[in-house]
């Protein structure tokens, strides 16, 4: 009987972000054993054991490697990483970047210009690549969402925050980054705009898809003032009222600032869709 020629598996969603991340330690931690061979293993080890700051980065270096607790599921494909891996990175690379861009102003103001380019030539440009690789780790590990929006499958993301509706059950589970905050039904949630969002009073008309998802359209009125940038500040709120919970039948489950078109798409999408449950 023929067997079926194997095929290669899709990395699962997170991979490569754990692999950028693993990428940039080991090239943190080979320059770093590289500068330590020119002084000297004892020299430097001697010199390391009283700095602070080569203790910072040694927990820095093996967090960026080992990712202790990461692992890459499809269900959260922005974020392979703990919470706590996640901020302890954040932390360590916003200490260290601020220590090199320290350092390395120190000098440039000490030696001038010319001797400023003679080093980076000669350290074949580490004095720009190393506040780069702490700049992108702080990047890589910025708050986002655990998903895209997907309307069809009703999946939102509104900054950090993660909107899951299931249609069956009328559930719909809200996440702030990884952190699940609750689960709600459908029918008691509503999207609000506060009133100091008067740019989003008018409401872009909703045209349903193919598959009955609601995508909203902007208006013609609206779209000269988002031209000119007003409704980049704009807020959204997520409210829970329950007439079940006696005492808590009216709670903001989080309010967030809409930053981009496709937060405040996303936001009116989600408004569409909970009003259609």
């Amino acid at each position: 009987m023929a067997r079926a020629t194997p095929t290669r598996a899709d990395p699962a969603p997170g991979a490569g972000t754990m692999f950028t991340l693993r990428a940039i330690g080991l090239v943190l931690l080979a320059r770093w054993l590289y500068s330590m061979a020119q002084m000297g293993y004892g020299e430097s080890l001697s010199a390391m054991a009283s700095s602070p700051w080569a203790s910072i980065n040694g927990v820095f270096l093996f967090l960026l490697i080992v990712l202790p607790g990461a692992r890459a599921r499809a269900e959260r494909p922005f974020h392979p990483l703990p919470q706590w891996l996640r901020q302890a990175l954040r932390l360590f690379a916003f200490l260290c970047l601020l220590f090199a861009l320290w350092s390395i102003g120190v000098f440039v103001w000490a030696a001038g210009g010319r001797r400023t380019v003679n080093a980076i030539a000669e350290t074949n440009g580490w004095l720009v690549a190393a506040p780069a690789l702490y700049a992108a780790v702080l990047w890589i590990c910025r708050p986002r969402a655990l998903w895209r929006t997907n309307a069809a499958a009703r999946r939102f993301a509104i900054g950090r925050y993660a909107v899951s509706l299931d249609a069956a059950t009328r559930t719909v589970v809200v996440w702030v980054e990884s952190r699940k905050l609750g689960q709600y039904d459908a029918r008691e949630l509503s999207v609000k705009w506060p009133v100091a969002s008067a740019v989003e009073r008018e409401r872009p008309t909703v045209q349903p898809t193919a598959d009955g998802a609601a995508l909203p359209e902007a208006s013609n009125s609206v779209a000269p003032v988002r031209a000119r940038g007003w409704a980049r500040r704009s807020q959204v709120e997520l409210l829970w009222d329950s007439p079940a919970a006696v005492g808590h039948n009216r709670q903001t489950i989080f309010r967030t600032t809409i930053a981009t078109d496709g937060d405040r798409t996303s936001a009116h999408a989600l408004d569409a869709t909970l009003r259609q449950v």
